[in-house]
């Protein structure tokens, strides 16, 4: 159901949910859709296989500190006037990339557009907080799974397509082009979701109680760094699956995106499965499902590593990592935001941060083999699999026994 606070006006309970939705495109797409040429831009700008992932972690950790740094302002602000501003810097950004002439500008070029893609994140998931209550909440997150997620598979796929007809450059002001769309309903669609009577006060100090008090609560940090562990494990996947499955198995750019045309059927089945099964079954089981499922995906990453493997094998093990943080995400954010409506922002900027800025570290390190070796993304994948795990385990009680469901807590805040 819709918060009583959201603006009564029919076409805004109509059309932004779609908005919010596509928000979530700016991140993923703006890390992946040129990942199909990644080879051809490493030879074009004479850079090493590790020096030109840094194109990657740079756009993910300007993804994790944009949205660090959007949500507490939005929290004081209100989400449209901050929705805009980044809008219109990641469309300039994306043109600067398309003009990059060496490497180290496009790292810095990658880096300040990712700090304005994380705003886009950030503001639909802290609008949907707004907005939303109950289990249509939970919908709303699985929902933001499937499109996000969708988005990071898609996007190789659709940057393959493209670049049979443009190079590298062509993909960055495709991207621009993506901007100015989202601009363009972000005008006409995006009212302010959060009331000035609701607003954060007190600052930089108020900015800092509120992450402490975020930090402090232990269903809010597992949740948030399983994600952050779990998506370091995804985009692990997303930065060496390229040199895997191109340099190792030989395949094609168009090739290696219709490997991922499967993974995008699974992210998105899956994160709309884990969306339903949350609200109607378990939230603490969805999540341990999600848990499982990515890690028999690493353990085969690994074995594939360790020793030779039919493709086929490599292609179910990714499908199968990509579809555990799927089913994974939509539990753990609502975990993560349902006890704090009123730093929705703050709340969802953390948990942005943690998936991105986790990611980013993970990213580079598949490629410390070079690019003719999977073992790193086993090793990577399996590892980060295992500490979100972990980090599961403070969502449990101190005392050893289970929490009370999640689910009854989602009822309780609502109902206040």
């Amino acid at each position: 159901m819709l918060d009583q606070t959201a603006p009564p006006s029919t076409p805004f309970r109509r059309l932004l949910p779609t908005l919010l939705l596509l928000l979530t495109v700016f991140g993923p797409i703006s890390m992946d859709l040129y990942l199909p040429a990644l080879p051809a831009l490493t030879a074009e700008l004479d850079a090493a296989t590790s020096v030109a992932q840094l194109t990657v972690t740079a756009c993910l950790i300007g993804l994790a500190a944009g949205q660090l740094i959007a949500g507490p302002l939005s929290d004081r602000f209100g989400r449209r006037g901050i929705l805009l501003i980044g809008i219109v810097a990641y469309i300039a950004t994306s043109l600067l990339c398309a003009i990059s002439p060496t490497v180290e500008l496009l790292i810095v070029a990658r880096f300040v557009q990712g700090l304005a893609g994380g705003v886009g994140i950030v503001i639909a998931q802290a609008a949907g907080r707004d907005v939303y209550a109950g289990g249509a909440l939970i919908r709303f997150y699985g929902r933001l799974t499937v499109i996000g997620g969708l988005a990071a598979i898609v996007g190789p796929l659709l940057g393959g397509m493209l670049n049979a007809v443009t190079d590298w450059r062509g993909l960055f002001v495709f991207l621009a082009a993506i901007g100015a769309l989202i601009l363009i309903a972000t005008l006409l669609v995006f009212r302010e979701t959060l009331p000035v009577a609701r607003r954060s006060r007190g600052g930089f100090t108020q900015t800092l109680h509120d992450f402490r008090t975020l930090l402090s609560d232990r269903v809010f940090l597992g949740a948030v760094l399983n994600q952050g562990f779990l998506y370091a494990a995804l985009f692990a996947y997303l930065s060496g699956a390229t040199f895997v499955l191109q340099d190792i198995y030989g395949l094609s750019p168009m090739g290696y995106a219709l490997a991922f045309g499967l993974n995008s059927a699974g992210f998105m089945a899956f994160g709309y499965l884990a969306g339903r099964a949350a609200e109607r079954w378990s939230i603490a089981g969805t999540l341990a499902t999600g848990i499982l499922v990515a890690g028999i995906g690493a353990a085969g990453l690994l074995v594939a590593g360790l020793t030779a493997v039919p493709l086929w094998v490599v292609i179910v093990s990714l499908f199968l990592l990509a579809s555990g943080v799927a089913i994974s995400s939509p539990p753990a954010t609502t975990l993560a935001l349902i006890e704090y409506p009123q730093i929705a922002g703050t709340a969802s900027s953390l948990l942005g941060m943690v998936r991105f800025g986790f990611g980013g570290v993970a990213a580079p390190l598949v490629g410390v083999a070079g690019a003719l070796s999977i073992l790193p993304l086993g090793v990577v994948t399996t590892v980060a699999v295992l500490l979100a795990a972990a980090a599961s385990l403070l969502i449990v009680r101190r005392d050893g026994g289970a929490s009370p469901d999640p689910a009854d807590r989602i009822a309780e805040v609502s109902a206040r």
